[in-house]
């Protein structure tokens, strides 16, 4: 894969030297375990959902932090009962971070039938939301603010 130079970009863009940054990591080569699969489930919701065959409740952890989100797994050692002649399902330790956009957060997390489902939701403060302006006529005055 080529290495995309962003540079040119700096020099005419204001705020947007996290985007670059992000972009220039997820060129590098990332890990493909375990597999996954990131959906919209409606206009402000989303989920992800982790294929973690083998792994329990108490073999996953999540954590959400600062724009990230990491999903760890690591299973504990078993004593196997028979001898193992093939072994197709992955039983390794894995560490897998997402990024989240702004006022994204997790709002839960469920296991079931070896898959991890993540539901996740943004939700943009009043404050962050358009807003109408109204267009006064000359007629109006502007109100001054003190200073103290």
């Amino acid at each position: 894969m080529r290495h995309l130079d962003f540079s040119p970009l700096y020099r005419s863009t204001v705020g947007f030297d996290r985007l670059f940054s992000m972009l220039d990591n997820s060129a590098q080569d990332t890990p493909s375990y375990p597999p996954y699969n990131i959906e919209r489930t409606g206009e402000n919701t989303y989920r992800i959902t982790m294929a973690v065959a083998g792994f329990g409740e108490k073999d996953l952890s999540i954590e959400a932090k600062e724009h990230a989100l990491t999903v760890k797994g690591e299973r504990g050692n078993e004593t196997e009962t028979g001898e193992v002649l093939y072994r197709g399902i992955a039983a390794r330790a894995f560490e897998r971070r997402f990024q989240l956009a702004d006022f994204v957060e997790v709002k839960g997390a469920s296991l079931e039938n070896g898959l991890l489902h993540i539901d996740l939701s943004r939700e943009i403060p009043e404050a962050m939301k358009p807003r109408k302006i109204e267009i006064g006529t000359g007629d109006q005055k502007q109100i001054e603010a003190s200073t103290h």
